[in-house]
């Protein structure tokens, strides 16, 4: 498959990089910095140099015939107001103009939804960005409005609570169920959902939490299963 990744530099962005290529995708990255790539990886992929708020970089990014989209940019305390947000116009504006039909993307924990179970921990997750994370919550709270005006296009998310470095696990589930305000992934699982979700129909125009299985926090983990009962 054809894929253009967004925040290719990033932890997560690395994950999905990586598992593209192991996947045998064909990959195109959007960077502003082509070095922060690591050397081993820079010549089996199309590197385009440019920002992502510019909406003519992004159409040039989408215009080789990708047939799917990551978004795996971060937010951190230096980012501008709706990061997130902004990029995913420009690149919805391009899947439009090019007839890309799949977005899968990485939001958070903290943007609750209707079809959560709204735990105490799932409160304290939502404060606690709210009052020592706000720039980083507005804006993925955003995105998600955003994307739920663009249901004529496939789009898919996961939200992860806390991520970390680590290996890949295989033994996490996406769905609606309670989560606690502790609860943390390895950015190698996320990618690993995020990239099964290009071909998968189960969660369309949906951004189910994703968190390890109980099992998996206290012992030895079990074969994993993308698809969860809600």
């Amino acid at each position: 498959m054809k894929i253009t990744l967004f925040g290719s530099t990033g932890a997560l962005g690395i994950e999905c990089l990586k598992q593209c290529l192991d996947a045998q995708h064909d990959v195109t990255v959007l960077v502003r910095t082509p070095s922060k790539l690591p050397l081993e990886i820079q010549n089996q992929i199309n590197v385009l140099e440019g920002d992502a708020l510019d909406s003519s970089r992004v159409s040039t990014a989408l215009s080789g015939r990708t047939e799917a989209v990551l978004f795996a940019v971060g937010v951190d305390r230096h980012s501008p107001e709706d990061l997130c947000t902004d990029v995913t116009r420009h690149i919805l504006d391009s899947m439009r103009r090019y007839d890309v039909r799949r977005l899968v993307w990485c939001g958070g924990g903290s943007t609750l939804v209707d079809d959560d179970v709204v735990t105490l921990g799932a409160r304290f997750v939502a404060g606690f960005a709210q009052t020592f994370m706000g720039l980083r919550h507005r804006d993925k709270l955003h995105q998600l409005e955003l994307l739920n005006q663009s249901k004529h296009l496939e789009w898919v998310g996961v939200r992860p609570l806390q991520m970390r470095k680590g290996p890949m696990r295989a033994d996490y589930r996406l769905g609606f169920h309670a989560f606690s305000g502790l609860s943390k992934i390895h950015f190698a699982d996320c990618a690993h959902a995020m990239i099964q979700l290009l071909t998968d129909e189960t969660w369309l125009h949906k951004a189910p939490i994703i968190q390890y299985s109980r099992r998996a926090q206290t012992r030895s983990h079990r074969s994993s299963r993308l698809r969860a009962t809600t």
